[in-house]
């Protein structure tokens, strides 16, 4: 049995069918299983898989009241009781993870029995897969980005333009060829000229509002004792955290974010500071949130916070996946795939007679080998695309600095033909 380490614990106990009596101990959560450690003998009294899990409920007994129940396959039933903080947070964990281990790809290999291991062309596929919307959730960030330095860029030739019109104003100022009685006509082309820029730079910031990444979480405000089902929706200018419903709980702006502290691969804490008044912090916990860390490490690279539960669970050989662990795995399934395949280079003298000549399963099948060049193209023009829009911004910087420093150049010097004039 792998003992990877929980991705949360709760205190409880358990109701114990044989004995007829209930055993105090830790319910705890990991990537595919669900245990129960008794406290006094440190012994596992029972674990089962997610993917074997065929309901869950909080129920009442004529033992104790408020339990939860978990139905196994094999109408195995447990009862869990006395659970802290509470049974409805507990409640939200569990059937959150099992909801997304049922929907995620990995179920049409637990068909086929609790224990049985995806090939090694899955788990290529997998890894790819998993690099693929990596490179995806990168390429819709440098699309946004890009988006922002063009807005910049028509900003700054607007800027210019006013400038060109400000310079021909007070040259007429500086040497009038007649007395401006009455309202200055060049007034109302300006007011028209700055609504006509705030309607554009509206319709420009709808830009903003994209949704970037988008995931089921159990959230919680602070403490753990709240958690209830919601979803974190990662935005070019902000984070927003919703409750089941989609209501706005809070809404982070980027600069407000201070900082993003990661517990595990599946729980993090997004805080904001303030000063005189307490701070708001949100805990949330996904099966999602390993693909939303790419999109937010991108974004709040210096913000982002490994906590040291992080780095035990990220060093535990039993915490690492096939699926999650995508950079870690490719020596070692690489090293394995070539240990498999390994054939003996002596055969004993006089035993040829009795060697029998087997056919080694390839480890990775043509369909799979298909699908994996399908992903590799798509890969490589997804990274071209990334080089080619990369390259495009470095330009377009190039020019914004450019425009930004004639505009300031234009700005000081208006400045001081105005100081002269008044």
């Amino acid at each position: 049995m792998s003992r990877d380490i929980p991705i949360h614990s709760w205190q409880g106990s358990y109701y114990i069918n044989c004995d007829k009596r209930w055993e105090t101990g830790t319910l705890s959560l990991t990537r595919t299983m669900v245990r129960f450690t008794s406290d006094q003998t440190k012994e596992t009294v029972t674990s089962f898989r997610l993917s074997c899990i065929m309901e869950i409920k909080m129920e009442s007994s004529s033992y104790i009241f408020s339990t939860l129940t978990v139905l196994e396959q094999g109408n195995v039933k447990h009862w869990f009781g006395s659970l802290k903080p509470n049974r409805v947070v507990i409640y939200n964990v569990l059937e959150h993870f099992w909801r997304e281990r049922l929907l995620s790809p990995s179920t049409e290999t637990q068909g086929q029995g609790a224990e049985a291991l995806p090939s090694k062309g899955r788990e290529l596929i997998g890894l790819m897969a998993g690099a693929q919307r990596r490179l995806e959730d990168t390429g819709v960030v440098l699309h946004h980005q890009g988006e922002q330095f063009d807005n910049m860029m028509e900003g700054l030739e607007k800027i210019d333009s006013d400038l060109g019109v400000a310079d021909k104003l007070l040259t007429e100022l500086e040497s009038p060829p007649w007395w401006p009685f009455g309202k200055l006509p060049w007034r109302a082309q300006q007011e028209a000229k700055a609504a006509y820029a705030e309607r554009a730079a509206a319709g420009k910031g709808s830009t903003m509002h994209k949704v970037i990444s988008s995931i089921p979480a159990v959230v919680s405000r602070g403490g753990e004792s709240d958690l209830k089902p919601g979803c974190l929706l990662v935005f070019v200018s902000s984070l927003e955290v919703r409750d089941t419903n989609h209501h706005l709980l809070h809404r982070f702006e980027r600069s407000e974010v201070d900082d993003i502290r990661v517990h595990n691969p599946y729980e993090v804490s997004i805080r904001q500071r303030f000063i005189g008044k307490p701070d708001i912090c949100y805990r949330l916990l996904s099966a999602k949130m390993p693909e939303a860390m790419a999109v937010l490490e991108m974004q709040y690279k210096k913000k982002v916070e490994y906590t040291c539960e992080y780095a035990a669970f990220k060093t535990s050989p039993a915490a690492i996946s096939p699926i999650d662990a995508e950079g870690s795995v490719w020596n070692e399934g690489l090293q394995q795939m070539c240990q498999e395949t390994e054939v003996p280079m002596e055969i004993p003298a006089g035993e040829l007679s009795q060697v029998q000549v087997h056919v080694l399963r390839p480890a990775v099948s043509q369909a799979e080998a298909q699908e994996l060049r399908q992903i590799f193209m798509q890969l490589k023009n997804l990274a071209l695309e990334a080089e080619t829009e990369l390259e495009r911004q470095d330009e377009v910087l190039d020019a914004l600095t450019g425009s930004t420093e004639r505009a300031t150049m234009h700005v000081d010097k208006h400045t001081s033909r105005m100081k002269r004039l008044l």
